[in-house]
């Protein structure tokens, strides 16, 4: 019996990032694991219901047995099995992020024993997690530099407060993922997003997101195309309205950045927000934006060989991850200055 590893949920950044780091190491190490102060550093600490539906999600993934996975709970157990192939289906009653349903999943599945299906319900589009058209534009491409990739079909828009999104993700499983080298930005090539609006919402806001951003993103491109558009009511009947912007250089790198519409803000400042977001990280050199930044940390844990990647600032979510990392495995990282930027390095196991 492999002794059970124990990890303190309330550190660095004491949130979900933590938990879903930890299960899918997990999972993926065949390492039994016990997370006590979940969300410790939350002003309402324990399981939220979209952490919950992650734990189960990876629970079936590899028939793991599981203690204490209830809402509120602060502290679990998770005793991994084999990680194997399939149709899983994970639901979030809420709004809870999709996306961060993938994140704690989509590892999981590459190393499986066989490709995976994974039917994911609950918000497509919010504002603190990274939304589905950013996962599928800007980090699928940047996990393809790393040798897997996965197919996303999407089904219906579920928006903040009801949730409702239905999406399907299928994952061939893989042998090994690759080290990277993604040090250098090199010249901004294209420019270009989605502007977008749903419900009831009047087509004119996404006009107003779409030409503030571009304004603004005329600075590093002469040609900025921002495609905007209604949701079909079929595919979204819920009021959202949203922008999405992604910057491709001649090294292949690929930026994003996003901002949901809020009541409390105008049109054309939800544009600039996403704009001047992307502006932010061309203009300092980084190769992947804060988003993906943590996302990668795992990947390049778990490939196979020596990756480096050049990011802005570490942040928090980063730092988080690779906390987890390095106590799981037996994988060290190094953060190297380069001028205002870090190169993050790792050879990974």
């Amino acid at each position: 019996m492999t002794e059970i590893f124990e990890l303190d949920g309330s550190y660095l950044e004491g949130g979900g990032q933590i938990l879903r780091i930890a299960i899918t190491l997990s999972a993926v190490k065949k390492v039994p694991i016990r997370i006590k102060n979940i969300r410790g550093g939350r002003s309402k600490p324990g399981l939220m219901e979209q952490h919950l539906r992650g734990i189960e999600l990876v629970r079936d993934m590899c028939t793991a047995e599981v203690k204490g996975a209830e809402l509120g709970s602060t502290e679990v157990e998770f005793h991994p099995g084999e990680i194997k192939g399939g149709d899983f289906t994970a639901q979030v009653k809420t709004a809870g992020s999709i996306s961060l349903l993938l994140q704690v999943a989509l590892p999981c599945a590459l190393f499986a024993t066989a490709p995976c299906t994974l039917t994911l319900r609950g918000g497509t589009n919010a504002e603190m997690a990274p939304q589905v058209d950013y996962v599928t534009e800007v980090f699928r491409p940047i996990l393809e530099k790393f040798g897997a990739t996965f197919d996303f079909e999407l089904l219906r828009r579920g928006y903040y407060p009801k949730g409702g999104g239905e999406v399907k993700v299928t994952i061939n499983n893989i042998a090994k993922l690759n080290p990277v080298d993604i040090t250098t930005q090199g010249d901004v090539t294209d420019v270009y997003g989605w502007s977008f609006v749903a419900g009831t919402l009047p087509i004119s806001m996404n006009h107003r997101m779409a030409n503030s951003a571009a304004s603004i993103l005329n600075k590093i491109s002469k040609k900025v195309y921002i495609e905007r558009y209604k949701e079909d009511r079929k595919i979204a009947p819920d009021n959202c309205a949203g922008i999405i912007v992604v910057a491709e250089t001649d090294t292949h790198c690929i930026l994003g950045a996003s901002a949901i519409g809020n009541r409390d803000e105008f049109s054309e400042d939800t544009g600039k927000r996403a704009a001047e977001e992307l502006l932010k990280v061309v203009e300092s050199g980084a190769c992947v934006d804060d988003h993906s930044q943590d996302q990668i940390i795992i990947l390049m844990a778990l490939a196979k060989g020596k990756s480096l990647v050049k990011v802005g600032d570490i942040t928090m979510h980063t730092k988080t991850a690779i906390f987890v990392v390095e106590a799981m495995t037996e994988v060290k990282f190094e953060i190297i200055p380069s001028g205002s930027n870090n190169i993050i390095q790792c050879s990974g196991s």
